[in-house]
């Protein structure tokens, strides 16, 4: 496994984002796709992301990236639906009349860690760690 660092810090951590069409309305195509990833690889960089998948749905889209500790997480995802909203609407209007009151996401998303060992792992393995008393 080869570790991501910094100056102080080694780390390696991946996240799969979920976000979801306002109302689930099946706007996504191959061409919508495709630009929305482009911007996810334009915004990511500046919150020290990287894209590591992308795949989608009609109304929705699985994104698997990778940050950094000092990455702002909310921040970053608010930006990229923010530009990617403004974007979309702008570059292609016919997908305009589906949508509801020009809202392109909806206001949640889905944020998972994800990781190379089960939790359980991990727990058993920092209960075992110390001098037995």
């Amino acid at each position: 496994m080869e570790l991501d660092n910094n100056n102080h810090s080694v780390f390696l951590m991946y996240y799969h984002l979920v976000l979801v069409i306002k109302f689930r309305r099946n706007v996504i195509d191959q061409v919508i796709s495709n630009r929305l990833k482009e911007i996810f690889e334009y915004v990511s960089p500046h919150y020290n992301i990287t894209l590591q998948e992308w795949n989608q749905d009609r109304d929705h889209v699985h994104i698997l990236f990778k940050a950094h500790p000092n990455s702002e997480l909310s921040k970053f995802i608010n930006a990229y639906k923010s530009a990617s909203s403004r974007l979309i609407k702008k570059e292609y209007q016919q997908l305009r009349e589906s949508l509801w009151k020009e809202y392109f996401w909806s206001r949640s998303f889905c944020l998972l860690t994800t990781g190379g060992a089960p939790i359980e792992v991990i727990r058993r393995y920092i209960e075992n760690q110390g001098e037995k008393l």
